[in-house]
């Protein structure tokens, strides 16, 4: 054969094949995901785009923060929610498709310190009051901060503990208050912590989840998503294998 005709007929199949790889419509989807869902989803984004060929815009933050600006109208197609009651009355308000939505995964709380010998297996340095600040994140925004909350009332300390507490916005800002030492320890998810089944550095206590409400972390597509196929794709790659191995080695549990 030709040289040159066989070099032509090759580079002619080579965007063929292409094609065949990828979905026939390769669109963007925008999500609003969690911040306690951060470090899952860097890794998972990844992996979705490479499977589908769709791509991902995400934006981190507060599930409160997420609400409002939903309400507004912010071009969004999926919504992590860092709870279940959220993407619930979305549904309610006609936002959200109300078959799309499903937990997704099932938070931790954790005591921590960056300080490794502060937080013991019993949190008892909570009674011993021996710390300058306590981290959580704001209740009124964030699931994680109610869990805190939560936890601080069962162990009737919420009052007491008043005069410590500095809040962040998200429980991103939280945990950065306990990294960067403003606050000596602090409640956050235990996925900010943890990489591949293991907590790497500081001290900590694994809040007994009878401590608190169930933390049901839901996905939802919006009911304006402007691309619904990129969506969806979305939705049924995070219930895929690859997604759940991910979302378990930063120590959540899966429905």
């Amino acid at each position: 054969m030709n040289t040159e005709i066989f070099r032509s007929s090759w580079l002619a199949i080579i965007p063929l094949a292409l094609s065949l790889a990828m979905p026939a419509h390769a669109g963007e989807v925008r999500v609003a995901v969690a911040s306690n869902f951060t470090a899952p989803m860097e890794r998972i984004v990844p992996m979705f785009e490479q499977a589908t060929g769709h791509k991902a815009k995400v934006s981190y933050g507060s599930t409160g923060k997420f609400y409002a600006q939903i309400g507004n109208g912010a071009p969004y197609d999926v919504f992590l929610a860092a709870d279940d009651e959220t993407p619930k009355k979305l549904v309610q308000k006609g936002t959200a498709v109300g078959q799309s939505r499903f937990v997704y995964a099932l938070g931790k709380l954790v005591l921590w310190s960056v300080q490794p010998d502060i937080v013991d297996d019993n949190a008892q340095v909570l009674n011993k009051g021996n710390f300058n600040k306590l981290s959580i994140a704001n209740p009124r925004l964030a699931p994680c901060g109610v869990a805190a909350k939560e936890t601080l009332t069962k162990l009737t300390m919420w009052n007491a503990m008043q005069r410590k507490l500095v809040q962040g916005e998200n429980i991103t800002q939280a945990y950065q208050f306990i990294a960067s030492e403003n606050a000596d320890l602090g409640f956050i998810a235990l996925s900010q912590i943890m990489r591949d089944g293991k907590i790497s550095q500081g001290s900590w206590w694994i809040v007994p989840p009878t401590m608190y409400s169930p933390i049901k972390q839901s996905a939802v597509q919006l009911t304006d998503a402007q691309d619904a196929e990129a969506a969806q794709a979305l939705l049924t790659f995070l219930r895929g294998k690859q997604a759940a191995a991910i979302i378990r080695s930063y120590g959540y549990e899966l429905p």
